[in-house]
């Protein structure tokens, strides 16, 4: 299934809405538990989307290794390489209107990958990360090579310009000051699972748990009513988070880096995100076949 088609799936009226047209009355809709139609099919977008991203990934290398000296080429390769990000985000942006707590805490990720998850997904401030690392990294190919030292030479990142290194450094000044935030706000809303409404209706239920009693059904209604607002900052959190990531990959890929620097660039975001879901996915699996005693 494409992304494309599993958009339309989770668009409000698709195939994912629920039939709620019932003519008998119901209660007021409280906040909704995982969805697991939401789940799933966020399950197959994500799956998608890993293989479009080795796709484009092998695709990416071979760019590199024959058309290097076509710039045109590789802008077309590098606009559908971007599509696809903006595709992936478009349907985790639908999802996350009928589950954000999913998409904050993604099941069809791996514990390794949760342990590095800032606010749903990578910190963009990453990004910059991967270009220092790899620019090093070629840096120290060219020395070896001046030593007459064998080593490959991929002629990637290492030839950036003064302009460049200070645009990307601008940048990064940037990007940063947006991730700090919207982590703060994040902050904020994790903060307020202690605030007063909170410490109230848990004292509330609480009672009549141990009187044995029935939560009212006003009870019930401020209970929704309170973490409904708490998943909607949320949702505009994760909104803002992807939208910040989105906006940095664009920025280096499509105004800093030259075309062959941003398909180096791509290659290496595409295999440390590969790479790292399939070490997390090894270790999860090592560790339920042999639980700790």
């Amino acid at each position: 299934m494409s992304l494309a088609r599993v958009s339309r799936v989770l668009a409000p009226g698709g195939a994912t809405s629920s039939s709620s047209s019932s003519s008998s009355p119901a209660p007021p809709p409280g906040p909704p538990p995982h969805h697991p139609a939401t789940v799933d099919t966020f399950q197959q977008v994500f799956d998608t989307w890993l293989a479009d991203q080795d796709r484009h990934l092998q695709e990416l290398v071979s760019a590199a290794e024959r058309c290097s000296d076509q710039p045109e080429l590789l802008r077309g390769l590098l606009g559908r390489v971007m599509g696809q990000y903006e595709q992936y985000y478009r349907a985790k942006s639908l999802s996350a209107q009928q589950d954000v707590l999913a998409m904050l805490s993604p099941p069809w990720r791996s514990t390794l990958e949760d342990a590095f998850l800032w606010i749903g997904g990578w910190r963009p401030s990453m990004a910059f990360h991967v270009i220092y690392s790899k620019s090093g990294l070629q840096l120290e190919t060219h020395l070896l090579q001046l030593q007459g030292i064998p080593a490959n030479d991929n002629d990637d990142l290492a030839d950036l310009s003064g302009e460049q290194l200070r645009l990307i450094d601008h940048l990064q000044l940037r990007t940063i000051r947006e991730e700090r935030h919207i982590t703060e706000e994040m902050a904020r809303v994790q903060e307020s699972a202690a605030d007063a409404s909170m410490v109230e209706l848990s004292h509330l239920a609480t009672q009549m748990i141990m009187r044995r009693t029935t939560p009212c059904l006003r009870v019930n209604q401020r209970v929704d009513a309170t973490l409904v607002a708490k998943e909607n900052q949320m949702e505009e959190l994760l909104h803002a988070a992807d939208d910040l990531r989105l906006r940095t990959l664009r920025a280096i890929v499509h105004d800093i880096l030259t075309p062959i620097q941003a398909v180096h660039f791509l290659i290496a975001v595409a295999e440390l995100h590969l790479r790292l879901h399939d070490w997390g996915k090894r270790r999860d699996a090592v560790a339920t076949s042999h639980p700790s005693i």
